[in-house]
């Protein structure tokens, strides 16, 4: 997901957006440890993302404070 992107989200679809790809994230790294998947980077990617949001939302708190 583009840094541009994020940006257009509300605060409210960012929070479910960070659910969701949280979510995935722990899904794909079960399913990683029982059977190795064909890209390994998509791990790596997944948790890149989430940082990326986290960072958004928190660059959100402290302006609104």
């Amino acid at each position: 997901m583009k840094t541009v992107e994020i940006k257009e989200l509300k605060t409210a679809d960012l929070v479910e957006r960070i659910n969701t790809e949280v979510a995935k994230y722990n899904q794909t790294k079960a399913n990683h440890a029982i059977t190795p998947l064909e890209n390994p980077s998509l791990i790596k990617e997944a948790r890149r993302n989430i940082a990326r949001l986290k960072t958004e939302l928190r660059k959100r708190e402290l302006e609104n404070k």
